[in-house]
């Protein structure tokens, strides 16, 4: 949780920086540490995997799943997206199911031209939709975001038009780089040994 008034700058970092890994996990790390010990860490990546831009989410969710990880629930995967349409039954799923959900949103955004390929780890909430002017519910205690494509003209179009290799490359480090980060800050306390 942020202080009233604190802003801390979110990480932005592109895909092809040699220690790209190493800085997602540092900063995810710190993030993660905050995480009450009584509760439950849930990531959902939005998207959609008919838009190759929109994909960025549902391909970091699949290959999450693959992990098959006690430490977190997981929505939105390749086989079962998250997206505008299920985006509000699905937080309200986590509301009702998951106790003191600690959520990490996930989801491909567009901006200027300098910055396509980098990626954004953050406080708060991502805003699914806002790029493509749709009014969606914010997703997330903290956020992570991948610069898939340019914005401010024609955006369908742009997401439908985003390289594939960009957006797979790109959810490979981030999943990579998440799952890392995860199990380095919730491992599971080793019991002590025992003296007979």
């Amino acid at each position: 949780m942020r202080l009233a008034g604190s802003k801390e700058t979110p990480l932005k970092v592109p895909y092809t920086d040699p220690n790209v890994t190493g800085l997602l996990i540092n900063r995810l790390t710190y993030l993660l540490s905050s995480i009450p010990a009584d509760a439950r860490l849930v990531i959902v990546c939005v998207g959609t995997d008919r838009s190759t831009g929109d994909a960025l989410g549902p391909l970091v969710g699949t290959n999450l799943s693959k992990y098959r990880s006690p430490f977190f629930e997981l929505y939105g995967t390749l086989e079962e997206p998250v997206h505008a349409m299920n985006l509000d039954d699905t937080l309200h799923h986590i509301s009702k199911h998951v106790r003191k959900p600690f959520v990490v949103g996930i989801d491909a955004c567009l901006g200027q031209v300098a910055s396509v390929g980098s990626i954004q780890v953050g406080s708060g909430p991502v805003r699914p939709g806002a790029g493509v002017n749709k009014e969606l519910p914010p997703v997330g205690d903290i956020h992570i975001t991948g610069i898939v494509n340019v914005g401010g003209f024609m955006e369908y179009f742009v997401l439908q038009n985003t390289r594939l290799h960009l957006v797979i490359r790109m959810a490979d480090i981030i999943a990579h780089g998440l799952f890392s980060a995860v199990t380095k800050t919730l491992r599971p306390a080793i019991p002590a040994a025992t003296q007979d």
